[in-house]
């Protein structure tokens, strides 16, 4: 069984990380407005309009729009996100999904046709990883507050 699987190194991620059993579902046609927090592998097929945030996987469906920023081990996008994406076990971006926002994560792969406009950090090493997700965290406070003072 574990050779079926090995091919597939996100799925064998997340039997590392997480139960194997997926523990919070959001079905085709389901939309949530509001903040999901979740324990463990969640399987994203509907709509949120929300931060969503989970302990384990987040796996986010091709026809899925998410319009909030994600947390969580590791993260398999294949839908629409619109908001930071914080995975530092990994990050897979699926040819369907399209990503406007920042991306920080300790190891990352992007298939073909895949549309992604932000900024990354990918660093293997702890402490560079770390570091340099502080750094631009602190930039984009700092962003922030100049832009609410020029209004």
């Amino acid at each position: 069984m574990l050779k079926h699987v090995q091919h597939d190194t996100w799925k064998f991620m997340a039997i590392l990380t997480d139960n194997i059993s997926i523990k919070t579902i959001i079905g085709l046609g389901s939309a949530i407005s509001g903040d999901v927090h979740a324990d463990g592998f969640i399987r994203i097929e509907g709509d949120i309009d929300g931060n969503l945030e989970s302990t384990g996987h987040i796996d986010i469906g091709h026809e899925s729009r998410i319009n909030g920023n994600i947390t969580a081990k590791s993260a398999v996008v294949g839908g629409i996100v619109l908001g930071d994406i914080y995975a530092p076990e990994g990050i897979k971006l699926l040819s369907s999904a399209a990503v406007i926002g920042n991306i920080s994560t300790k190891r990352l792969e992007i298939e073909e046709n895949v549309i992604f406009h932000g900024h990354c950090i990918a660093l293997k090493n702890e402490d560079e990883f770390a570091k340099a997700s502080e750094e631009f965290s602190n930039a984009l406070t700092i962003r922030s507050r100049v832009a609410s003072k020029a209004m």
